[in-house]
């Protein structure tokens, strides 16, 4: 089964990975495109939920909470936070767009004890990762010092011609503090929209290896093995990570034979 997962490119749902699809226990992810007006259906009953509205303006409502007019950018390009919503229990959400509107669900089994909220951009922390062509802008919207069962959401945006997740790491050993064991998704898109970036996952053994090219808005699920991204020059690439393991820890180790480059 190939790691990629393309997108359509036309209707409202955009892209979907469950742990069943992807033959994994902990991550579910799904994009969806809404026009303005438009409403539709969630139902991810038994899991806790992260709504990210990557562009445009909704409104949230499951069951007594509501959610008015969240989000005020224009689309994953703008330089800013997003405005995300965690329920700990997505059963039965509406999602009602007021413009055109762009959202990433990401989930994760079981049903947490912590309580529903808003998160809003100014709780969330960005910053520079990386120097020269490996610096790229991260900004954590649901990091592992929020409260959160499963659930660890962080956007990404690198610049044209650099490389990101790099270098390359992994996080598939439980071996904490040193590794934790994370299943992740990389939800990609391009700007300009034609464009195409890289991304290699493999292990040291190469039992997993391979390399793939992504479009915008296709998936990248990384069961376990490193998995560096390359953007080609002339295209800025951004993409949504959501990870999700037994424990709620992000703790990574670097491929050792690249490692040299973080000591110059």
């Amino acid at each position: 089964m190939s790691l990629l997962v393309k997108a359509r490119r036309e209707g409202r749902d955009i892209v979907e990975v469950t742990p069943r699809s992807a033959g994994w226990r902990y991550v579910g992810f799904s994009a969806h495109r809404l026009g303005a007006g438009e409403s539709m259906m969630l139902d991810r009953g038994g899991s806790e939920v992260c709504i990210v509205v990557l562009g445009g303006t909704v409104s949230i409502h499951c069951n007594e909470h509501r959610w008015e007019h969240v989000g005020e950018r224009d689309g994953v390009f703008d330089d800013r936070a997003p405005y995300a919503v965690y329920l700990p229990d997505g059963g039965a959400i509406n999602v009602h767009a007021h413009t055109a509107a762009e959202i990433g669900v990401a989930s994760a089994p079981g049903r947490s004890d912590v309580p529903a909220r808003l998160i809003e951009p100014s709780t969330m922390k960005r910053f520079a990762r990386g120097s020269g062509l490996n610096e790229r802008f991260v900004c954590d919207i649901l990091p592992q010092t929020e409260p959160a069962s499963h659930l660890l959401v962080v956007e990404v945006r690198t610049p044209s011609g650099h490389s990101s997740s790099y270098p390359p790491h992994k996080h598939d050993t439980d071996n904490l503090p040193d590794e934790s064991s994370l299943e992740e998704t990389y939800y990609h898109r391009l700007q300009p929209a034609q464009g195409f970036a890289f991304q290699r996952v493999y292990t040291d053994d190469r039992s997993l290896d391979e390399s793939l090219a992504v479009e915008d808005h296709d998936v990248v699920m990384v069961p376990r093995g490193y998995h560096p991204v390359v953007v080609p020059y002339g295209y800025e690439s951004y993409y949504l990570n959501v990870m999700a393991g037994p424990r709620r820890e992000w703790h990574f180790r670097n491929d050792p034979v690249h490692e040299w480059m973080l000591k110059q």
